[in-house]
Formats: structure tokens, C-alpha cells, sequence
């Protein structure tokens, strides 16, 4: 009986993860509002009330592929301000990272840079969320640098968006880049380098 349920449990998530995948190719050339439930099952390839088996709507669809595009991240947007090296080997760790990220998954920083702002609410709540809680995350590792002596609380998370905001500006910029010839790519990186140094400069001169 085990076993059955065991089987059923893998086809079940493997049809779920065929909706999410079928969506978020889908939403290559369309906003989520625009999506049609049928569009999606068709894609899929199963009658559309099989779609309910596993969402309750294209929102609850949303906000699936919020998670999957932006939960997996918090290990690496830690990673991008960890106090380890100085701030030159931060910042262009930091840009790398995300340099990366943009080259593999593509599609989910599409979705995720038109949805921010997007027609349906509980996926931009749920971008939001996301980035707050990325916010936090930052602010915690931002507090174990010396140099973060004197501030307070609410002045390390002012930070720590500043850095979740750029991440997300540089992840934009080279989504667009992406089929830029070379030297462009590479301006693009420079900028992103500069523009993290601007804050790091900024940083230090808070308390001043």
C-alpha cells in the first residue's frame, strides 16, 4: 500500500511540476493576468479540471512559481554580502553570483522582474514577502561586519534593501544582455561593479 501511495505521491508532483514548467514557458511572452487556465493544460497535455487538483487558480499558480523562483535563493543572496574577504572581493563575488544565476535560470528572473509590479496581487505579496525576507537575511549578515558598529537596526535593513533592490537592477541588466555581444555583457558587468561600490562608499560614510 506504501509503495502505491509512494508511486501516486511522485506522479502527483511530477504533473504539478509539469503545470509550473508549462506556465513559466508560457509566460516567456504574456503576463500572468493574461494566462488562461486552459493554455496551460493544454500545454500539459491533461483536461483542465486536473489543474485543480493542484491549484486553486493562475494566482495560486503565481505564487507557486514565486517560491520556486526565488525560494531556492536565500543561500546565495547570504552568500553575496558574507562578510568573507574585503569589500572589492564582496562586490564582484556578489555580481558573479548573480551573473550566474541570470545565465541558468533565465525564464524565473524574467517572471519574477515583470511579476514584481505585475496585475495579480497575491503574487506581488508574494514577491514582496520574498524580499523582505531576503531583506532580513541581509540585514543579519550585514550586523557581523565591524564596520556595521553604531548602527541601528532600522539603519542596517534601509541597507540591506539597498543591496536586495540592486541585486535585483543587475539581474535585469544582464537578463537583457543576454544575447549582447560580448562588450556589452562586459559594460554591463563594469556597471553593476560600480554601482555596488557606490553604496559600499556610501556605507562607509553613514555615521560620519
Amino acid at each position: 500500500m506504501s509503495h502505491t501511495l509512494g508511486i501516486r505521491q511522485a506522479q502527483k508532483q511530477k504533473t504539478r511540476q509539469a503545470f509550473l514548467d508549462a506556465a513559466l514557458a508560457l509566460l516567456e511572452e504574456q503576463s500572468l493576468s493574461s494566462l488562461g487556465l486552459r493554455e496551460v493544460t493544454r500545454a500539459v497535455g491533461v483536461a483542465p479540471t486536473a489543474f485543480y487538483r493542484h491549484f486553486r487558480s493562475t494566482a495560486d499558480l503565481g505564487v507557486a512559481l514565486v517560491d520556486e523562483a526565488l525560494g531556492s535563493l536565500h543561500p546565495m543572496v547570504r552568500t553575496t554580502v558574507s562578510t568573507t574577504g574585503d569589500s572589492e572581493e564582496r562586490i564582484t563575488r556578489a555580481v558573479r553570483l548573480i551573473a550566474d544565476h541570470v545565465a541558468a535560470h533565465p525564464a524565473h528572473v524574467r517572471f519574477i522582474a515583470r511579476e514584481r509590479h505585475g496585475g495579480v496581487q497575491p503574487v506581488r505579496e508574494a514577491i514582496r514577502d520574498q524580499l523582505a525576507r531576503f531583506a532580513e537575511e541581509v540585514k543579519t549578515e550585514l550586523a557581523k561586519d565591524p564596520e556595521a558598529e553604531g548602527w541601528n537596526d532600522d539603519d542596517l535593513l534601509m541597507l540591506a534593501h539597498l543591496y536586495v533592490d540592486q541585486m535585483l537592477i543587475t539581474a535585469s541588466l544582464f537578463l537583457e544582455a543576454q544575447e549582447a555581444p560580448a562588450e556589452e555583457r562586459e559594460r554591463v558587468t563594469q556597471r553593476a561593479l560600480r554601482q555596488l561600490r557606490l553604496i559600499t562608499i556610501g556605507r562607509s560614510h553613514w555615521l560620519g
